[in-house]
């Protein structure tokens, strides 16, 4: 780490400089993230409910419940981890074996047999229940390493810019990684994986396989992270001086965190307005842009999520010199503005004329998402300082697991509610046949529904009082009263 000293009206502040190495080995871990985490819902209606033929309101049914699942997984973690004392600290530990786990297991959420399509149990699809069952295996291997990484974030450096710069690197890296989601359903087209008597993609091996490829470099970085990744705040601060932390601390006096619950608003209004993009703005690219060609859509995906990765790569470190100008909170306000742009734009760029321009407004918005994320993490690392000078206590671990929890619920929501509509509107059967009313709705709800999450974001990050000046302050106190870290 690198330290330099600036003046401040309130005292010294250390500026305190990350190597680029430790941000970027930090960064691998969005691949587990990405892969771990979203791979699964932006596949799910392609495999279990296009291929497999699984209702998409059992298919978005079972998404939410997931998460409703995670409620007994992901808080919990992050409670387990703030207590837990190692020679290797609280959360590489969990980093590790978790990481390796996941990647073995990515796998096990395709397992299911074709041959279950046409089967029930209690009156639901097959499918349906082993999308159900599978993910209570994965899901608490997953949060053992997510939150853990997570949390390891808001440990890696006190200052307030380089926590911005830290995540700039994060969000970049994850947009990267986050291409693979896209090609996920592209790798399905490879010969190797089209039915011979059929001439059609056998969807559900090709998952397999990649899942399996993924799996494997999933695992690798987790190792990496393990030996390149250290945390700052064990040694100096939980070991010396804090004692466990109780439920109540961990839930409770987490959640009763007034800038912290308007944050949780933020995310969850982002993430409830764009959950359903991945499968609306699916659903637009092959039964609208692409007139039904299912091979055509898969490819343009894989176009898109490129275009998504570069929006990202650039979003991240433009709006972080936004926030290091103009503050973090009126960043955030411009990356909202940018994406209400982006989604309004969806309703011109998806054209069937020029297939290509559907790619602008998938990299406007993954500028959108990259700067919103980034920016995200960033104000909340400023929010568990808030709350270790009103408490006393580091608790990292616990405001990630109730962030992820809220976020992933979101998502799970936005999914849920997708195949709703989807059904609502006339389901697969109206889509395949092209009917222009059920193609309409679709369009409509994909670029109107993110922009009303749009605005609550404005109006939310409005609420949090964490300006520099003010979280340079808490800084200054809490260095005062234990020490530097």
């Amino acid at each position: 780490m690198t330290q330099e000293t600036t003046a401040n009206s309130a005292g010294q502040i250390v500026r305190d400089r990350v190597p680029v190495p430790t941000k970027m080995a930090y960064g691998l871990g969005t691949a587990l993230d990405m892969w771990g985490l979203w791979l699964y819902p932006s596949v799910a209606f392609a495999v279990f409910s296009i291929y497999l033929g699984a209702s998409p309101v059992l298919v978005g049914l079972a998404l939410t419940l997931i998460r409703f699942y995670d409620a007994f997984s992901d808080p919990f973690v992050g409670w387990i981890s703030d207590n837990v004392r190692t020679k290797y600290g609280r959360r590489r530990p969990f980093i590790l074996i978790a990481g390796i786990l996941c990647g073995l297991g990515l796998p096990i959420l395709f397992l299911v047999s074709p041959s279950w399509s046409d089967k029930t149990f209690l009156g639901l699809s097959a499918v349906f229940w082993y999308m159900i069952v599978s993910s209570m295996i994965y899901i608490p291997l997953f949060s053992a390493f997510t939150v853990p990484f997570n949390s390891l974030a808001n440990e890696l450096s006190p200052d307030y810019e380089e926590r911005t710069s830290i995540m700039t690197y994060r969000s970049a890296m994850q947009k990267v990684f986050e291409v693979a989601n896209f090609y996920a359903l592209r790798f399905t087209n490879l010969a190797w994986f089209v039915v011979p008597s059929t001439g059609k993609q056998n969807v559900l091996l090709g998952m397999q396989v990649y899942t399996c490829i993924l799996g494997v470099v999933m695992a690798i970085f987790a190792i990496i992270i393990f030996l390149r990744v250290k945390e700052r705040y064990y040694e100096k601060i939980v070991v010396k001086s804090q004692e466990h932390i109780s439920l109540k601390s961990a839930f409770y006096e987490t959640l009763t965190c007034r800038p912290f619950l308007f944050m949780l608003c933020v995310g969850a209004s982002f993430n409830l307005g764009t959950s359903m993009l991945g499968t609306l703005g699916y659903y637009a690219t092959v039964y609208y842009v692409c007139a039904g060609n299912t091979a055509l859509g898969n490819d343009w995906n894989f176009w898109m999520g490129l275009a998504f990765m570069f929006g990202g790569l650039i979003g991240a470190p433009v709006l972080n010199r936004v926030a290091y100008y103009f503050g973090k909170r009126n960043a955030l306000i411009t990356t909202a503005f940018i994406g209400m742009i982006a989604y309004a734009g969806s309703w011109y760029l998806y054209n069937p004329h020029i297939q290509w321009l559907q790619t602008v407004a998938s990299g406007m918005m993954g500028l959108t998402a990259s700067g919103l994320w980034m920016l995200y993490g960033s104000i909340c690392a400023d929010v568990i300082d808030y709350d270790e000078l009103h408490t006393g206590k580091r608790r990292e671990g616990s405001f990630t697991s109730c962030g992820t929890y809220i976020l992933k619920l979101g998502n799970s929501l936005g999914g849920f509610l997708a195949g709703v509509i989807i059904s609502t509107i006339g389901g697969n059967a109206a889509l395949q046949s092209g009917a222009p009313a059920t193609i309409y709705w679709v369009r409509i709800m994909f670029a109107g529904i993110p922009i009303v999450g749009m605005i609550l974001v404005i109006v939310f990050i409005l609420q949090v009082p964490l300006t520099k000046k003010i979280c340079e302050e808490i800084r200054l106190k809490l260095e005062a009263r234990r020490g530097q870290v």
